[in-house]
């Protein structure tokens, strides 16, 4: 157990887990998109469904989704500040659901025609972990700097990424590969200790194996 597992996170409460935590799935979702989006339907489950208005965990994803930190005195006006930025959201507070952690967000990001499906969970002390992401298991914690690749599920993929962030100095902490089945497009998020510079994005995107190259940002707060 570290110091900020005791005292918690810099945060506008009321709490950790349902306040948070929530903005840290919104800010998660938001990395993992790459985009501003301009729609989002936000499904709560479980105590976050039962407890989540009173919490404001509904206010505090959207603020997450609008890129506010924990801290943000602004999360409490989250939908208002959606409006004025102009991200349409929707938040449905599902009820029980034994299949989910119980505290359970899905959300689903618009931006034009794409669309990405999220299911985050918040496990306490405003940690996080997206444990979804457009049907693909995952384990994302948005703990360290990052970048999330969709790509075909070839040889010389993973050496032709750990490259490229070789040639920019960039050190890997941790690499995680999720699929769906053999042969379908493979999802990867890597976790880096330092940032990720644009020319490594620039350098994948010519990759012709290559589909979608998304640099992450480490949470803050």
């Amino acid at each position: 157990m570290n110091l900020f597992e005791i005292i918690g996170p810099v945060m506008t409460g009321p709490s950790s887990s349902h306040t948070a935590g929530a903005v840290r799935i919104g800010n998660a979702t938001l990395n993992l998109f790459g985009k501003k989006p301009d729609k989002a339907v936000i499904r709560l489950y479980n105590s976050f469904s039962k407890t989540g208005q009173g919490h404001g965990t509904d206010k505090a994803l959207i603020a997450g989704l609008l890129d506010f930190a924990p801290d943000d005195k602004r999360i409490v006006h989250g939908p208002e500040e959606a409006s004025k930025m102009g991200l349409e959201a929707q938040v449905e507070f599902s009820g029980d659901d034994p299949m989910h952690h119980p505290n359970t967000a899905e959300i689903i990001v618009y931006h034009g025609d794409e669309k990405m499906e999220v299911v985050g969970k918040s496990i306490g002390g405003g940690r996080i972990i997206i444990s979804r992401v457009d049907g693909y298991e995952t384990f994302y914690t948005g703990e360290y700097h990052g970048l999330m690749t969709i790509h075909n599920d070839v040889p010389g993929i993973v050496s032709d990424v750990t490259g490229s962030l070789a040639k920019m100095e960039v050190n890997i902490a941790y690499m995680r590969l999720y699929r769906k089945r053999k042969g379908s497009k493979v999802m990867m998020i890597v976790d880096t200790d330092n940032p990720i510079p644009l020319e490594v994005k620039d350098m994948l995107n010519d990759h012709p194996n290559i589909e979608k190259t998304v640099i992450l940002n480490r949470k803050r707060g």
